[in-house]
């Protein structure tokens, strides 16, 4: 594997993970009593390790999952799951000591990173991964760099989310298809109209798919494809200006109710109408709040729009560059299984976004539970609007969230203006990608 220091310290996580096996079919051809590492060394390999993230739920469905795989396939999975930090942290260790899991889900700021760490094994002709299920056009929408090194495991778009229950008992509706002053508006009458002290929305700039879109709109992008910052300090300004201007009016949760710029779900969802959120967030969120029916849409719109504004995130998973041959075609038999399984679908869900492969989709849609639904509908309105190229963030990039929350912090105490705070924050980002 090729990762210098530079690459490696450019990856960054906090915590540690566990890491269990599934034990079945030890008479698995793919199994062995040799080291179950895939470090890219001689000899016998054991397990398939697979690791992802997320929480306790998660962990069991995607363990029920794989001893179906285990048991259909006669092939030994090792499981590696913590949460989102967690992960990155065993990542970042794993990669320094070239000791990888076999097929690993890669965390959003970092694909470009882990890709300039050479962690990566091209998938083009990887033996037990069908390609076919995909067209080349989705094919050429995966690449990065031209390389097809990484498949999409799922896929969501950034939403309005709201509790319709908070609107009936209104009697007011969502207005439908909003700009952003539009929405503004609806959301301070909301607030001080209700007779029960909510709140239109959370104060809610630290959101990143959201602040993405905000800027598609207005034709400029998070990232470029020559990998640096693509938003300018003028539309940041405006991003946080929106929100400052929703809070000083008494529209959103105030600093102390949520906890901090970034609240907790748990601690805010049943104060506010509104959020904005990832499509695929309503299916947990709203088992957080069982007495309550929640809707999503799409995102307000800027007057006068870019085209093709709207995207699709590809939330990835890969095979490690450094998988002993005889282990490759049962990694790659893993990952066709997560991208073809009906049966790991009905157990997983959709709480990490919709399948990449629609026929799968099509095939679980029936038995989709309500709020899958409402994921799957939005999925498929998304997925069919005309969208410009999206690029990922670049190596070093990893910290950008905590830069933005922190200039977010600044502001909403005073310590800083809008457009300081925006100067700020593209200056520290800048500054972080070019070390």
């Amino acid at each position: 594997m090729n990762m210098d220091r530079r690459s490696f310290l450019t990856l960054a996580g906090l915590g540690t993970l566990g890491a269990g096996t599934v034990m079945l079919a030890a008479c698995s051809p793919f199994a062995s009593t040799g080291s179950s590492g895939g470090g890219g060394g001689g000899g016998s390999t054991g397990p398939v390790r697979f690791a992802w993230w997320g929480g306790a739920e998660r962990q069991r469905a995607y363990l029920s999952g794989l001893e179906a795989f285990s048991a259909e396939t006669g092939i030994e999975v090792e499981p590696e799951f913590g949460d989102y930090d967690a992960f990155q942290e065993r990542m970042t260790t794993q990669m320094a000591a070239r000791d990888v899991p076999h097929v690993f889900w890669i965390p959003s700021a970092a694909v470009l990173t882990y890709k300039d760490a050479g962690i990566y094994r091209s998938l083009e002709d990887a033996p037990g991964l069908d390609l076919s299920i995909f067209s080349k056009e989705d094919l050429d929408l995966f690449r990065l760099g031209g390389d097809l090194d990484t498949l999409p495991k799922s896929l969501f778009s950034p939403v309005t989310r709201f509790n319709q229950t908070f609107l009936d008992e209104a009697g007011a509706t969502m207005p439908e298809s909003p700009t952003w002053e539009q929405l503004a508006q609806f959301l301070k009458d909301y607030a001080a109209d209700n007779p029960e002290g909510r709140k239109g929305t959370t104060y809610g700039a630290y959101h990143d798919m959201p602040f993405e879109l905000f800027l598609r709109q207005r034709g400029e992008d998070l990232w470029t494809e020559d990998g640096r910052l693509g938003a300018s300090a003028d539309a940041v300004a405006e991003w946080i200006g929106w929100w400052e201007d929703l809070r000083l009016a008494g529209a959103t949760t105030t600093i102390s109710e949520q906890d901090g710029v970034s609240p907790s779900w748990s601690m805010v969802g049943d104060k506010v109408l509104a959020t904005f959120a990832n499509s695929n967030h309503i299916v947990d969120e709203a088992m957080s709040y069982p007495d309550y029916t929640f809707d999503q849409r799409d995102m307000p719109m800027l007057d006068g729009a870019a085209d093709g504004y709207h995207f699709v995130y590809y939330s990835r998973f890969a095979m490690y560059s450094g998988v002993d041959d005889d282990a490759v075609e049962a990694a790659g038999r893993l990952m066709q299984f997560n991208l073809t399984s009906l049966d790991l679908l009905r157990e997983v869900g959709l709480s990490a976004g919709a399948p990449p492969n629609l026929a799968l989709l099509d095939e679980y849609e029936p038995d989709a539970t309500p709020d899958e639904q409402k994921v799957i509908a939005i999925t498929r309105e998304i997925d069919g609007k005309k969208k410009r190229d999206r690029f990922e963030a670049p190596a070093g990039s990893g910290d950008w969230r905590n830069i933005m929350v922190r200039e977010l912090e600044k502001v909403t105490i005073g310590d800083t203006s809008v457009s300081d705070a925006a100067q700020n924050f593209v200056d520290a980002v800048s500054v972080e990608i070019g070390k």
